[in-house]
């Protein structure tokens, strides 16, 4: 084994100029961590922000090694380990580390994956999916016939959403360009103009009584218009914020503006508002990730899932990946795989 692993490293706020492959040694696993070799890791909208800012609440200060959701193998146990075995392959939520050839963290981080899955899929399930579970499980829970809009529908967590609302019963709207319709409308739901034509105009076309719940990825002024299309009683769920950023930085007065949507407006108009964050949850108790991961598992090794998986790419061309996103126009989850 090589004593030297590779890694993308976050060098400071900016684009994906930031980002630089370093050569770094190969760590030891300490007492109740193991080493595991990547497969796979995830890229989406919080690599893009953080590396806007130079920061993340749940990471170290820069530099440091970015990716969120990974899929490995085992490749060296620490002392006092147990129910893991080296070769065995393993999931984690890491929210950092993943953009590197091997990580150390502790044992108790990893659940255990099933061979034979497809390891894109799987890194779909532990950010994507688990996301999207948890927002209408338990924070959103809506009822089977009920109408729900999705925007940024074309997202890794809006697919996700879109499928996994559809196999819970309900009616699904997906708000995203006309370029990306045919890839909505292939996930059974509704598709809605979101440029064109104002967002509650185009929703009238469609559910011309408003909608029960939205999940909306987009915040600041869309959040406005979410909580105008949500009947009385319904439900405003706000996660990830794409649109909360100007000029490549996150504005201050579009995340209040949208906060203040969320939780002051929708209660006071006689409307439920929740912002979701899977990582803040994470920290706080991993139960129910663990949980909710697990029957997920349960639900792609018995074919009822299919994650849409965008573009693959080497590992080690994070940078390239993060050039993509921001670009626009993916279409589910973009996976690095090893």
């Amino acid at each position: 084994m090589s004593e030297t692993f590779r890694a993308t490293v976050l060098t400071g706020a900016g684009g994906p100029e930031k980002l630089e492959l370093r050569d770094f040694p190969v760590p030891e696993p300490g007492r109740g961590e193991i080493r595991v070799r990547v497969l796979a890791c995830g890229l989406g909208s919080t690599e893009v922000g953080t590396m806007r800012r130079g920061s993340y609440p749940f990471a170290p200060k820069v530099p440091f090694i970015p990716g969120y959701d990974i899929v490995g193998r085992v490749e060296a146990l620490g002392e006092g380990v147990s129910g893991l075995a080296i070769g065995e392959r393993v999931a984690a939520l890491v929210v950092y580390g993943g953009f590197g050839e091997v990580l150390v963290r502790s044992a108790e981080e990893f659940i255990p994956v099933p061979e034979g899955l497809d390891a894109a899929e799987v890194t779909a399930l532990i950010l994507n999916y688990v996301s999207a579970w948890q927002m209408i499980e338990r924070i959103a829970k809506p009822l089977p016939g009920q109408v729900a809009l999705v925007t940024g529908a074309n997202g890794g967590v809006g697919a996700a959403l879109l499928e996994l609302l559809r196999r819970k019963g309900l009616r699904t709207l997906g708000l995203a360009s006309a370029a990306r319709r045919d890839f909505v409308e292939s996930l059974g739901a509704t598709w809605v103009e979101s440029r064109r034509l104002p967002m509650v105009e185009a929703l009238c076309l469609v559910a011309p009584e408003g909608v029960d719940v939205v999940f909306d990825a987009i915040g600041g002024a869309t959040s406005v218009e979410c909580l105008r299309a949500t009947r009385r009683g319904g439900s405003l769920i706000g996660y990830g914020w794409m649109g909360t950023a100007r000029g490549g930085r996150i504005s201050t007065g579009l995340t209040l503006k949208t906060l203040w949507t969320v939780l002051a407006t929708a209660p006071l108009s006689g409307r439920r508002g929740a912002f979701y964050g899977i990582t803040a949850l994470y920290r706080r108790d991993p139960k129910p990730f663990r949980e909710d991961f697990a029957s997920l598992l349960a639900l792609l090794k018995a074919g009822e899932l299919l994650p849409r998986i965008a573009a693959t790419l080497p590992l080690l061309e994070a940078r390239r990946g993060i050039e993509m996103l921001e670009a626009g126009g993916l279409e589910g989850k973009l996976v690095l795989l090893a």
